[in-house]
């Protein structure tokens, strides 16, 4: 029989591996150097070394101090280099100047981990960046990982490590906290002792000189201890690498993120309305968002939402059904619902019918359903379980207030079973030791009970912005119509001519040039120099029309009364344009005005003004803005932010995130705009600000969509439903280099590696990067797999519904490109035009190292046609191009034919401890494919 052309284990597919872990250096150390330790009372240096020796972690600690022949009993050594034995962590407590030198002699001796605590680095100026430069530098000539410098330390509860200058130990606990102050890690710790909130991990990131967010992230989410991931924080640093972890991590465990610095005293000018109207906090909101992350406003919100996600499910919407037996309550929750977004459910008639025949008549027949003073246990149970059925309601809370007549704790006893029902059941026990039992008994069963109804509220909230949040990451975007390839030189050449002339203001004609690059629609505009030659302009074009200033200067043209709207003849043409002129040069100077643009005048009925721009955001780089459009832009402020790129399902999210989409759904009569056009137009518009780096800030306002006459099957893209009526685009300072243009904050779909490939047979395909869009296709491509096929792939038999899982597929197919490439087969039919994958490969960095894993699968019915080979060299390539050191993978001892091709390519092929597996890897350094 051939031998099947798939290779690797589970592992290059999984979203979390718990192996190649630099990291566990630090976590879960073997021996511990602490250098700087000290028998000085209250010094930093004998608190770390005697939290290390009281809590017992597994492993040895050597005390290191030149002056000192033992530390608190402990035998010292003058340096690292004279420890006996191999160090897996060192704690550095030395002065400032020191650490470099330290930190040399640390990676020299092969030490695997650093925390650094002492502080004097960047925080107190030039000086200080300048030590942080040259630790790094140390810690660049090995493989070390370090912590700090300027933190508290770490703690892992679960191993009793303590390798922190803290007061106390962390008790043992499901939630891993990383904070960016070390103060408030000691002020939670006390806190924590009170209420009994245990850690999985407690940490003190300090400034994020090596180790930073997106390393803690990836460690904690393949940590088995770790249900819940909290975090303070104050920077982000390395936007990219926290955004690419936590969108990982976050499909798995919660991450819940505190930030300081919410508020801003003012936005920096900007030349553009997009500019004006994007704030870094807001941005900051934007780009959790897009990673499934949630924020929250208060450190007990940080640790209600990590108890609350890990008791109950998430809601799938913002709907609340509430029960109370006291009216002033229910209406204390109904205020924190809708003030923050929720909503009240509105119950079924069936729901009514049924509580109507369990209440009593004067129950308040509505939500909040108010069961009134007397309802014993039964009441309560049955009352929630009727409301738990209505199909509206996505959520429950559960109302009690001690009354003479009112049972807390046989109450709570029969709540119990409610705890799993497939909706989040909260409680709200209010007061104090009359209900203290009752409480203990819900909590205990995983209902979670608040001492006021306006916090579960508030919770709730939180639980289905959370799961609206991480719908995105879940729903397969649709494939957008094909559509014309984008006119590149187009849009390049004008930005080069711009640049080329000294200019980083294009005039609104090359605007709109670019945006038709792209195929966005926009409205015919043509340049007049004379009052005759528009009136000229406005005859070929129709009347009525539009004149505009046009001029290399001026960006917001009304400031110069520089927009003359329905001129419906040659008089008022004549008039508009004398009139534009002398705005102009009494304004800003005659030199400024180079003419007018006509347009035709658009018929504004039953239409919308809408924006979209970009703008640079100093620590996401390109951030796009949706929202209410026209000259009162900045009065209404309603827009919505995303990140680049974008596809249909985040464009959608953009649009549902602004008060005029209810509108462009259809209201009061009037029907709903072309919303599958809209998505397209987002769309591309991400694609011009991906690929057009040169733009800094980019306005279209406004973006006239109208409502539809005929309500149309497919999103076209025309200028009867969608124009761009204005444009405007400002480039980056003529002295900026392309290597020194801002980054975007999520790496944009990599067309480089798109590229036509001829089979053996003869078959034309393209191989290209995986999309999002592409789970139809791999659905298709398992169901033509063979068990063999599957066996070699996997390692065993996976049932063929657990392979083409939505949740399973859909991690596989909207990846982080920065993180890992998957390659497609995609083969068009000539006849049928209908898409079909025949393969993929997959190339996996490994989390904290500069390795990668690859795995390969082809359809059975195209091995033997060259396929594993192509899509191996072009990995290889890519891995080149990461700068990646070595690539490998596990084969089975079997699969020979697989191991041919690892072997053409020149991968060397190694046994394991285990027999029926062998690894194949090759170091790339400066190797070259032929």
């Amino acid at each position: 029989m051939q031998k099947s052309m798939q290779l690797g284990s589970d592992r290059a597919y999984d979203i979390l591996r718990s192996e190649h872990q630099p990291l566990d250096a630090i976590f879960a150390p073997k021996s511990i150097a602490v250098i700087g330790a000290s028998d000085r009372e209250g010094s930093v240096g004998r608190t770390v070394l005697w939290n290390l020796i009281s809590h017992p972690f597994g492993g040895t600690v050597f005390p290191v101090n030149p002056k000192r022949y033992n530390v608190l009993g402990i035998k010292a050594y003058p340096n690292i280099a004279a420890v006996p034995e191999p160090v897996d962590l060192a704690i550095v407590i030395t002065p400032a100047p020191t650490v470099p030198y330290v930190i040399g002699e640390c990676v020299d001796a092969g030490v695997k981990g650093a925390i650094v605590i002492s502080a004097g680095f960047k925080e107190i100026g030039t000086a200080g960046a300048e030590l942080e430069r040259q630790v790094l530098q140390q810690v660049c000539r090995g493989k070390m990982r370090l912590i700090g410098p300027n933190c508290l330390g770490v703690m892992n509860p679960h191993t009793y490590l303590n390798a922190t200058f803290a007061n106390g130990m962390a008790l043992p606990g499901k939630v891993g906290f990383i904070s960016q102050s070390g103060a408030l890690c000691t002020a939670i710790l006390d806190w924590s002792f009170h209420e009994n909130v245990g850690f999985s991990a407690f940490i003190s990131i300090g400034s994020m000189l090596d180790v930073g967010w997106g390393d803690l992230i990836y460690y904690l989410g393949d940590d088995p201890h770790t249900e819940s991931i909290v975090i303070y924080m104050e920077s982000i640093g390395d936007a990219r690498s926290f955004l690419s972890a936590a969108r990982e991590v976050a499909l798995t465990k919660p991450i819940i993120v505190i930030k300081a610095g919410r508020t801003e005293a003012a936005a920096k000018a900007a030349a553009s309305h997009t500019g004006a109207l994007v704030g870094s906090d807001t941005v900051f909101d934007t780009a959790l968002r897009r990673c499934g992350v949630l924020r929250v406003k208060s450190i007990s919100d940080l640790f209600d939402m990590a108890e609350v996600l890990a008791k109950q499910p998430r809601p799938k919407g913002p709907k609340l059904t509430v029960i109370t037996n006291a009216g002033g309550p229910g209406v204390l929750a109904t205020d924190a619902l809708i003030t923050d977004g929720g909503e009240l459910a509105e119950l079924s008639p069936q729901t009514y019918e049924a509580l109507n025949q369990l209440l009593p008549p004067q129950w308040s027949h509505n939500n909040p359903i108010d069961i009134l003073g007397d309802a014993d246990p039964s009441r309560y149970a049955k009352a929630l379980e009727i409301a738990a059925n209505d199909p509206s309601s996505d959520g429950l809370l559960a109302i009690l207030t001690p009354q003479a007549m009112t049972d807390p704790i046989q109450t709570a006893y029969q709540l119990k079973p409610f705890a799993q029902i497939g909706k989040p059941v909260l409680a709200s026990w209010m007061g104090d030791v009359d209900v203290e039992a009752g409480a203990e008994i819900l909590n205990q069963a995983s209902i979670p009970t608040f001492a006021f109804p306006d916090t579960a509220a508030h919770v709730f909230n939180y639980m289905w912005r959370y799961h609206y949040n991480l719908r995105a990451l879940y729903e397969t975007p649709v494939v957008p119509e094909q559509a014309d390839t984008p006119d590149r030189t187009v849009a390049k050449t004008i930005l080069q001519n711009a640049r080329q002339a000294g200019r980083t203001l294009l005039t609104e004609v090359e605007s709109k040039q670019i945006l038709a690059a792209y195929g966005i629609p926009t409205v015919v505009t043509q340049v007049a120099t004379s009052a005759e030659e528009a009136v000229q302009l406005a005859e070929e074009i129709g009347y009525p029309v539009v004149l505009k200033v046009f001029s290399q200067t001026i960006t917001h043209k009304t400031d110069v009364n520089g927009v003359h709207l329905n001129l419906h003849d040659a008089k008022a043409v004549r008039e508009a344009y004398d009139a534009i002129a002398l705005s102009v040069s009494t304004k800003v100077g005659a030199s400024e005005f180079a003419g007018v643009t006509v347009q035709p005048m658009i018929d504004l009925k039953n239409s919308y003004e809408l924006i979209l721009g970009s703008s640079i955001d100093s620590q996401f780089g390109p951030v796009l803005l949706f929202g209410t459009g026209g000259q009162l832009v900045e009065v209404f402020q309603d827009q919505a932010l995303g990140l680049p790129p974008l596809n249909t399902t985040l464009a959608r999210r953009m649009m549902e995130q602004t008060r005029i989409y209810k509108a462009l759904q259809g209201i009061r009569g009037i029907k709903a705009v072309n919303l599958e056009a809209l998505e397209q137009v987002l769309v591309r518009f991400s694609q011009l600000v991906v690929e057009q780096r040169f733009i800094k800030e980019i306005d279209i306002n406004p973006l006239l969509v109208k409502a539809e006459e005929h309500q149309e099957s497919k999103p076209e893209l025309t200028q009867n439903s969608l124009v761009a009526l204005d444009a405007r685009i400002i480039l980056h300072d003529l002295d900026i280099a392309e290597a020194q243009l801002p980054k975007l904050a999520i790496r944009p779909y990599p067309t480089q590696y798109v590229s036509p490939w001829t089979m053996r047979n003869g078959t034309q395909v393209t191989i290209r990067p995986i999309r999002p869009e592409d789970e139809p296709l791999m659905i298709k491509l398992h169901k033509t797999l063979s068990e063999e096929s599957v066996f070699f792939r996997y390692f065993h038999l996976i049932k063929l519904s657990q392979r083409i899982a939505h949740e399973r597929l859909t991690r596989l197919c909207f990846i982080d490109y920065d993180r890992e490439m998957a390659l497609v087969v995609d083969y068009q039919n000539p006849e049928t035009e209908e898409h079909e994958i025949l393969a993929v490969s997959r190339l996996s960095k490994l989390h904290g190292t500069n390795e990668a894993e690859f795995a390969i699968l082809v359809s059975d019915r195209y091995q033997c046609q060259g396929v594993g080979t192509e899509l191996l060299k072009r990995l290889l390539q890519v891995g080149r191009d990461e700068q990646l050191t070595l690539i490998s993978a596990e084969i089975l001892t079997e699969n020979s034919a697989m191991q041919r091709v690892c072997e053409k390519l020149g991968f060397c092929i190694h046994p394991t401890a285990d027999a029926s597996v062998v690894r194949a890897e090759i170091k790339l350094g400066c190797q070259h494919l032929e």
